[in-house]
């Protein structure tokens, strides 16, 4: 890990998430190394997120189904 040279502005927000992510020991260079590197990268962001589009085609034909079973289900089963 190379050493500081350089000063940047952050919010307090960005502060706090990086004093949240920081370890024994490390310094906000280090974090933002790990970060950057993906060592420190959420697994789940994003996970199973879907267009507004496609989720609204899943939900069409999901109901289809289901209306396709029950129309099943209610005929007489000498059809």
């Amino acid at each position: 890990m190379g050493t500081a040279n350089e000063q940047i502005r952050v919010s307090e927000t960005i502060k706090r998430e990086l004093e949240r992510r920081r370890r024994e020991g490390e310094s906000y260079n280090d974090v933002l190394e790990r970060v950057f590197d993906g060592e420190d990268r959420d697994l789940l962001a994003g996970f199973g997120r879907w267009s507004d589009d496609h989720a609204d085609r899943v939900r069409d034909r999901r109901e289809a189904a289901k209306q396709k079973s029950k129309d099943r289900m209610d005929r007489p089963e000498d059809e």
